[in-house]
């Protein structure tokens, strides 16, 4: 099995970016949605941004935003990535489509152009960050790169790989002391058992 990518989402401090990298996670996200408990103003995240390691993806998440604001966002921040949840006309940056998990995925993602999908619980207006699992099943042999999301933790994740078998994974509110503070143990738990099951 390819090396599963591991983004650890909802980082609002330099100390939980850096913790995160250091416990082995290949991406980090910035939460641009004003109703999350982990949002975080552009600013902030450029800070952040700029004191991980180049090699680390820098990924802002995104709830029906215009794509040109997107696009201003992400150059301000010195992000690699937009992670959008919504829909992205006219998007001019690399991007990843957040999709609910459910029904028809296979005809949601042949209609967008993401070079990479996020499957997550399905949330209503809170768009994410539940720690709710959703039924893997629906996952499962999609095409394309999935990212697999919705209340992965330390103690599931592992079983979640051997089910899908996903490009990557991303954890936000199970790996946390707090909404928007992680801790710091349950972070390299999870990217441990991440690469236990990958191997």
């Amino acid at each position: 099995m390819n090396r599963v990518l591991v983004k650890i989402c909802g980082i609002t401090c330099v100390e939980d970016a850096l913790a995160a990298v250091e416990a082995g996670a290949d991406a980090l996200g910035f939460n641009f949605f004003p109703s999350s408990p982990r949002f975080i103003t552009v600013e902030k995240a450029a800070e952040i941004a700029a004191g991980v390691p180049q090699n680390t993806v820098k990924v802002g998440v995104f709830v029906d935003t215009p794509a040109e604001e997107i696009a201003r966002m992400v150059r301000a921040a010195g992000l690699d990535v937009a992670q959008v949840h919504g829909r992205p006309l006219g998007l001019t940056v690399r991007f990843w489509q957040a999709l609910a998990a459910g029904l028809g995925l296979d005809e949601r993602m042949q209609a967008s152009a993401a070079e990479a999908f996020l499957i997550d619980t399905p949330a209503g207006a809170q768009r994410g960050g539940t720690g709710r699992v959703f039924d893997w099943s629906l996952a499962k042999g999609l095409a394309g790169k999935i990212v697999l999301a919705g209340g992965l933790g330390p103690d599931n994740v592992a079983e979640a790989i051997r089910q899908v078998r996903p490009w990557g994974v991303d954890a936000c509110s199970r790996i946390e002391s707090a909404p928007g503070r992680k801790d710091a143990a349950k972070v390299r738990a999870l990217i441990q058992a991440v690469r236990e099951a990958e191997a």
